[in-house]
Protein backbone atom coordinates (compact mmCIF):
# COMPACT_ATOMS: atom_id res chain seq x y z
CA UNK A 1 0.00 0.00 0.00
CA UNK A 2 1.31 3.26 -0.62
CA UNK A 3 1.74 5.83 1.73
CA UNK A 4 -0.10 9.52 1.40
CA UNK A 5 2.31 12.59 0.71
CA UNK A 6 2.85 14.79 3.10
CA UNK A 7 1.67 17.12 0.89
CA UNK A 8 -1.27 15.00 0.86
CA UNK A 9 -1.77 14.98 4.31
CA UNK A 10 -1.52 18.71 4.92
CA UNK A 11 -3.62 19.49 2.03
CA UNK A 12 -6.32 17.44 3.96
CA UNK A 13 -5.44 18.50 7.38
CA UNK A 14 -5.78 22.33 5.88
CA UNK A 15 -8.87 21.36 4.13
CA UNK A 16 -10.18 20.16 7.44
CA UNK A 17 -9.69 22.86 9.20
CA UNK A 18 -11.38 24.88 6.67
CA UNK A 19 -14.38 22.68 6.08
CA UNK A 20 -17.01 24.57 8.22
CA UNK A 21 -15.89 27.81 6.69
CA UNK A 22 -16.42 26.59 3.13
CA UNK A 23 -19.66 24.73 4.57
CA UNK A 24 -21.11 28.13 5.62
CA UNK A 25 -20.14 29.81 2.56
CA UNK A 26 -21.44 27.59 0.08
CA UNK A 27 -23.58 24.51 0.85
CA UNK A 28 -22.61 23.00 -2.71
CA UNK A 29 -19.17 21.97 -1.37
CA UNK A 30 -19.22 18.33 -0.36
CA UNK A 31 -16.74 18.33 3.39
CA UNK A 32 -13.04 17.24 3.27
CA UNK A 33 -12.76 13.55 3.96
CA UNK A 34 -10.58 13.06 7.47
CA UNK A 35 -7.28 13.16 7.47
CA UNK A 36 -5.34 9.64 7.42
CA UNK A 37 -3.09 8.63 10.50
CA UNK A 38 0.22 9.04 9.60
CA UNK A 39 1.90 5.36 9.49
CA UNK A 40 4.80 4.55 11.79
CA UNK A 41 6.98 3.57 8.29
CA UNK A 42 7.70 7.44 7.98
CA UNK A 43 9.18 8.39 11.27
CA UNK A 44 11.52 5.40 10.88
CA UNK A 45 12.53 6.53 6.94
CA UNK A 46 13.22 9.85 8.98
CA UNK A 47 16.14 8.30 11.28
CA UNK A 48 17.43 6.21 8.85
CA UNK A 49 20.32 8.59 6.80
CA UNK A 50 21.23 9.15 10.40
CA UNK A 51 21.70 5.89 11.19
CA UNK A 52 23.78 5.30 7.71
CA UNK A 53 25.75 7.99 8.84
CA UNK A 54 26.48 7.39 12.28
CA UNK A 55 27.82 3.89 11.14
CA UNK A 56 30.20 4.96 8.62
CA UNK A 57 31.75 6.99 11.43
CA UNK A 58 32.07 4.18 13.28
CA UNK A 59 33.15 2.37 10.50
CA UNK A 60 36.32 5.24 9.75
CA UNK A 61 36.85 5.41 13.13
CA UNK A 62 37.30 1.44 13.76
CA UNK A 63 39.42 1.23 10.40
CA UNK A 64 41.56 4.30 12.04
CA UNK A 65 41.90 2.71 15.05
CA UNK A 66 42.66 -0.33 13.38
CA UNK A 67 45.50 1.22 11.30
CA UNK A 68 47.18 3.23 14.11
CA UNK A 69 46.92 -0.14 16.01
CA UNK A 70 49.10 -1.95 13.39
CA UNK A 71 51.69 1.17 12.87
CA UNK A 72 52.15 1.06 16.77
CA UNK A 73 52.81 -2.81 17.16
CA UNK A 74 55.38 -2.53 13.91
CA UNK A 75 57.16 0.15 15.51
CA UNK A 76 56.74 -1.43 19.19
CA UNK A 77 58.14 -4.78 17.63
CA UNK A 78 60.94 -2.58 15.92
CA UNK A 79 62.15 -1.06 19.27
CA UNK A 80 61.73 -4.51 20.92
CA UNK A 81 64.16 -6.10 17.88
CA UNK A 82 66.77 -3.51 18.40
CA UNK A 83 66.17 -3.66 22.00
CA UNK A 84 67.24 -7.41 21.99
CA UNK A 85 69.81 -7.17 19.13
CA UNK A 86 71.75 -4.70 21.22
CA UNK A 87 71.48 -6.70 24.54
CA UNK A 88 72.31 -9.58 22.57
CA UNK A 89 75.44 -7.35 21.08
CA UNK A 90 76.48 -6.08 24.84
CA UNK A 91 76.53 -9.86 26.09
CA UNK A 92 78.77 -10.35 23.28
CA UNK A 93 81.04 -7.84 23.94
CA UNK A 94 81.29 -8.82 27.58
CA UNK A 95 81.67 -12.05 26.70
CA UNK A 96 84.52 -11.31 24.77
CA UNK A 97 86.12 -8.85 26.66
CA UNK A 98 86.35 -10.71 29.82
CA UNK A 99 87.08 -13.42 28.28
CA UNK A 100 90.25 -11.36 26.78
CA UNK A 101 91.33 -10.33 29.89
CA UNK A 102 91.24 -13.84 31.11
CA UNK A 103 93.26 -14.89 28.71
CA UNK A 104 95.80 -11.93 28.67
CA UNK A 105 96.09 -12.57 32.24
CA UNK A 106 97.16 -16.15 31.87
CA UNK A 107 99.82 -14.99 29.52
CA UNK A 108 101.58 -12.80 32.45
CA UNK A 109 104.75 -14.28 33.16
CA UNK A 110 108.59 -13.45 34.85
CA UNK A 111 109.09 -10.89 31.95
CA UNK A 112 108.23 -7.21 33.20
CA UNK A 113 108.34 -6.02 29.45
CA UNK A 114 105.20 -8.58 28.28
CA UNK A 115 103.92 -8.24 31.59
CA UNK A 116 103.42 -4.27 30.54
CA UNK A 117 102.60 -5.10 27.20
CA UNK A 118 99.41 -6.79 28.67
CA UNK A 119 98.43 -4.28 30.94
CA UNK A 120 99.11 -1.82 28.07
CA UNK A 121 96.66 -3.93 25.57
CA UNK A 122 93.86 -4.37 28.28
CA UNK A 123 93.96 -0.55 28.73
CA UNK A 124 93.45 -0.38 24.78
CA UNK A 125 90.45 -3.16 25.29
CA UNK A 126 88.56 -1.48 27.62
CA UNK A 127 89.23 2.27 25.61
CA UNK A 128 87.61 0.42 22.90
CA UNK A 129 84.30 -1.53 25.36
CA UNK A 130 83.42 2.02 26.44
CA UNK A 131 83.53 2.94 22.71
CA UNK A 132 81.47 0.20 21.67
CA UNK A 133 79.10 0.82 24.76
CA UNK A 134 78.62 4.15 23.70
CA UNK A 135 77.49 3.06 19.89
CA UNK A 136 75.18 0.28 21.49
CA UNK A 137 73.55 3.26 23.79
CA UNK A 138 72.69 4.86 20.13
CA UNK A 139 70.00 2.03 18.43
CA UNK A 140 70.72 3.81 15.12
CA UNK A 141 74.45 2.90 15.07
CA UNK A 142 74.19 -1.08 15.82
CA UNK A 143 75.85 -2.00 12.69
CA UNK A 144 78.57 0.44 13.70
CA UNK A 145 78.36 -1.36 16.96
CA UNK A 146 78.90 -4.94 15.41
CA UNK A 147 81.43 -3.70 13.21
CA UNK A 148 83.48 -2.43 15.96
CA UNK A 149 82.38 -6.05 17.85
CA UNK A 150 84.25 -7.89 15.38
CA UNK A 151 87.26 -5.42 15.03
CA UNK A 152 87.66 -5.93 19.10
CA UNK A 153 87.71 -9.82 18.28
CA UNK A 154 90.63 -9.53 15.83
CA UNK A 155 92.40 -7.18 18.13
CA UNK A 156 92.05 -9.43 20.92
CA UNK A 157 93.63 -12.20 18.37
CA UNK A 158 96.49 -10.38 17.05
CA UNK A 159 97.78 -9.21 20.79
CA UNK A 160 97.44 -12.44 22.13
CA UNK A 161 99.27 -13.91 18.94
CA UNK A 162 101.92 -10.84 19.36
CA UNK A 163 102.52 -11.82 23.47
CA UNK A 164 102.17 -15.57 22.67
CA UNK A 165 105.30 -14.65 19.70
CA UNK A 166 107.22 -12.85 22.41
CA UNK A 167 106.73 -15.01 24.82
CA UNK A 168 108.27 -17.61 22.83
CA UNK A 169 110.92 -15.68 22.12
CA UNK A 170 111.61 -14.36 25.68
CA UNK A 171 111.81 -18.31 26.75
CA UNK A 172 114.16 -18.99 23.57
CA UNK A 173 116.29 -16.43 24.55
CA UNK A 174 116.10 -17.58 28.61
CA UNK A 175 117.20 -20.99 27.47
CA UNK A 176 120.01 -19.40 25.79
CA UNK A 177 121.29 -17.54 28.67
CA UNK A 178 121.00 -20.39 30.94
CA UNK A 179 122.86 -22.62 28.11
CA UNK A 180 125.42 -20.09 27.52
CA UNK A 181 125.38 -19.91 31.70
CA UNK A 182 125.71 -23.45 32.61
CA UNK A 183 128.81 -23.76 29.32
CA UNK A 184 130.24 -20.88 30.74
CA UNK A 185 133.39 -22.41 32.01
CA UNK A 186 134.13 -24.56 29.14
CA UNK A 187 132.99 -22.03 26.80
CA UNK A 188 135.14 -19.12 28.55
CA UNK A 189 137.32 -18.64 25.29
CA UNK A 190 134.17 -17.90 23.49
CA UNK A 191 132.37 -15.85 26.14
CA UNK A 192 132.78 -12.23 24.16
CA UNK A 193 131.22 -13.57 21.00
CA UNK A 194 128.53 -15.36 22.90
CA UNK A 195 128.23 -12.16 24.33
CA UNK A 196 128.20 -9.81 20.87
CA UNK A 197 125.49 -12.65 20.00
CA UNK A 198 123.24 -11.63 23.05
CA UNK A 199 123.91 -7.76 22.27
CA UNK A 200 123.05 -8.27 18.32
CA UNK A 201 119.92 -10.47 19.53
CA UNK A 202 118.94 -7.56 21.86
CA UNK A 203 119.17 -4.84 19.26
CA UNK A 204 117.46 -7.09 16.61
CA UNK A 205 114.40 -7.11 19.43
CA UNK A 206 115.17 -3.19 19.24
CA UNK A 207 115.23 -2.74 16.16
CA UNK A 208 111.42 -4.47 15.81
CA UNK A 209 110.09 -2.90 18.10
CA UNK A 210 111.55 0.29 16.57
CA UNK A 211 110.28 -0.30 12.97
CA UNK A 212 106.45 -1.46 14.38
CA UNK A 213 106.39 1.91 15.94
CA UNK A 214 107.59 3.47 12.81
CA UNK A 215 105.10 1.41 10.77
CA UNK A 216 102.57 2.58 12.81
CA UNK A 217 103.40 5.96 12.72
CA UNK A 218 103.48 5.48 8.80
CA UNK A 219 99.99 3.91 8.52
CA UNK A 220 98.44 6.91 10.44
CA UNK A 221 100.43 9.34 8.29
CA UNK A 222 98.92 7.80 5.02
CA UNK A 223 95.39 7.96 6.82
CA UNK A 224 95.56 11.74 6.98
CA UNK A 225 93.09 13.32 4.58
CA UNK A 226 94.72 16.17 2.97
CA UNK A 227 93.66 19.52 2.11
CA UNK A 228 93.74 22.02 -0.30
CA UNK A 229 92.04 25.29 -1.70
CA UNK A 230 92.29 26.94 1.72
CA UNK A 231 91.08 30.54 1.62
CA UNK A 232 90.01 32.61 4.48
CA UNK A 233 87.43 35.65 3.87
CA UNK A 234 86.86 38.74 6.22
CA UNK A 235 83.35 39.65 6.59
CA UNK A 236 80.89 42.62 7.70
CA UNK A 237 77.43 41.39 9.17
CA UNK A 238 75.28 43.86 8.70
CA UNK A 239 72.29 44.60 11.09
CA UNK A 240 69.63 43.04 8.63
CA UNK A 241 72.16 40.09 9.23
CA UNK A 242 73.39 39.82 5.13
CA UNK A 243 77.40 39.68 5.21
CA UNK A 244 79.95 41.94 2.46
CA UNK A 245 83.07 40.75 1.89
CA UNK A 246 85.84 43.10 3.58
CA UNK A 247 89.58 43.20 3.40
CA UNK A 248 90.36 46.24 6.44
CA UNK A 249 90.76 44.64 9.60
CA UNK A 250 88.88 47.27 11.37
CA UNK A 251 85.81 46.16 9.31
CA UNK A 252 85.78 42.72 9.41
CA UNK A 253 83.42 40.76 12.05
CA UNK A 254 83.65 37.31 11.00
CA UNK A 255 86.45 35.08 9.16
CA UNK A 256 84.62 32.80 6.61
CA UNK A 257 87.33 29.56 6.51
CA UNK A 258 86.77 27.40 3.41
CA UNK A 259 88.95 24.26 2.34
CA UNK A 260 88.70 21.04 -0.15
CA UNK A 261 89.46 17.62 1.08
CA UNK A 262 91.16 15.30 -0.95
CA UNK A 263 90.30 11.93 -1.84
CA UNK A 264 92.66 9.22 0.22
CA UNK A 265 91.83 5.88 -1.04
CA UNK A 266 93.21 4.17 2.49
CA UNK A 267 90.67 5.62 4.82
CA UNK A 268 87.38 4.12 5.11
CA UNK A 269 84.27 6.52 4.83
CA UNK A 270 83.17 7.97 7.92
CA UNK A 271 83.37 11.05 10.12
CA UNK A 272 86.75 13.13 10.25
CA UNK A 273 87.77 15.86 12.30
CA UNK A 274 89.77 18.77 11.19
CA UNK A 275 91.10 21.09 13.26
CA UNK A 276 92.06 24.86 11.98
CA UNK A 277 94.35 26.99 13.31
CA UNK A 278 94.46 30.72 12.59
CA UNK A 279 97.63 32.39 13.71
CA UNK A 280 97.77 36.42 13.78
CA UNK A 281 100.43 38.54 12.56
CA UNK A 282 102.08 38.74 15.89
CA UNK A 283 102.17 34.41 15.48
CA UNK A 284 99.55 34.11 18.36
CA UNK A 285 96.72 31.52 17.71
CA UNK A 286 93.32 32.83 17.68
CA UNK A 287 91.50 30.73 20.46
CA UNK A 288 88.46 31.79 22.23
CA UNK A 289 87.49 28.36 24.65
CA UNK A 290 83.23 29.19 24.19
CA UNK A 291 84.17 29.08 20.14
CA UNK A 292 85.79 25.69 20.28
CA UNK A 293 89.17 26.02 20.89
CA UNK A 294 91.26 24.21 22.20
CA UNK A 295 94.99 21.62 22.33
CA UNK A 296 96.06 18.86 20.09
CA UNK A 297 99.49 16.69 20.02
CA UNK A 298 101.00 17.43 17.13
CA UNK A 299 101.81 13.62 16.04
CA UNK A 300 105.07 14.43 13.69
CA UNK A 301 106.56 16.71 16.65
CA UNK A 302 105.23 15.99 19.67
CA UNK A 303 104.49 19.22 20.65
CA UNK A 304 101.06 20.51 21.78
CA UNK A 305 99.41 23.01 19.45
CA UNK A 306 96.50 25.27 20.42
CA UNK A 307 93.72 25.55 17.42
CA UNK A 308 91.06 27.85 17.07
CA UNK A 309 88.04 25.33 16.08
CA UNK A 310 87.37 21.87 15.02
CA UNK A 311 84.95 20.62 12.49
CA UNK A 312 83.57 16.88 12.17
CA UNK A 313 82.10 15.82 9.05
CA UNK A 314 81.29 12.46 6.94
CA UNK A 315 84.45 11.80 5.03
CA UNK A 316 83.02 9.87 1.73
CA UNK A 317 86.05 9.59 0.36
CA UNK A 318 85.75 12.17 -2.26
CA UNK A 319 87.04 15.76 -2.98
CA UNK A 320 84.53 17.76 -0.61
CA UNK A 321 84.48 21.60 0.14
CA UNK A 322 84.08 22.56 3.51
CA UNK A 323 83.59 25.87 4.90
CA UNK A 324 83.05 27.46 8.79
CA UNK A 325 82.78 30.78 10.69
CA UNK A 326 85.23 31.92 13.18
CA UNK A 327 83.15 35.20 14.78
CA UNK A 328 85.48 36.35 17.19
CA UNK A 329 83.45 39.12 18.19
CA UNK A 330 86.52 41.35 19.24
CA UNK A 331 88.61 43.64 16.60
CA UNK A 332 91.12 41.99 14.85
CA UNK A 333 94.81 43.25 13.75
CA UNK A 334 96.14 44.20 10.52
CA UNK A 335 98.74 42.35 8.50
CA UNK A 336 99.78 38.76 7.22
CA UNK A 337 97.48 35.61 9.17
CA UNK A 338 98.79 31.71 9.12
CA UNK A 339 95.67 29.04 8.67
CA UNK A 340 96.55 25.49 9.42
CA UNK A 341 94.53 22.70 9.45
CA UNK A 342 95.26 19.71 10.81
CA UNK A 343 93.73 15.91 10.54
CA UNK A 344 94.99 13.23 13.13
CA UNK A 345 97.71 14.89 14.55
CA UNK A 346 99.30 15.62 11.75
CA UNK A 347 99.37 19.07 9.21
CA UNK A 348 97.07 18.64 6.66
CA UNK A 349 97.07 21.91 4.45
CA UNK A 350 98.55 25.30 5.19
CA UNK A 351 97.87 29.27 3.51
CA UNK A 352 98.21 32.87 4.37
CA UNK A 353 95.79 35.49 4.12
CA UNK A 354 96.33 39.36 5.09
CA UNK A 355 94.22 42.09 6.41
CA UNK A 356 94.85 45.33 5.76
Amino acid sequence: MIPPSSSNINKGQSTQGQGPKQTQQNTTVPPAPPTPPVKPQKKKGAWLPLSIGLGVLMLLAVAWLTYTSINTTRELEQKIAELEEAERLQSELESQYFDALTELDNLKGENADINNMIEQQKVELEEQKQQINRLLRDKRKLDVARSEIADLKNRIATYVAEIEQLTLEQEQLRQNNELLQSENTELATNLEAQSNENQQLKEYQTKLVSEKEDLARSVRLGSVIKVKEISVTGLKVGKNGKTAERRSAKRVDRLNVCFTTMENEIVEPGTETFYIRIINPKGETLAIDDLGAGVLQNTATGEEVRFSQAQEYEYANEETQLCFNWEPGLPLQSGKYDVEIYNKGYLAGKSTFELK
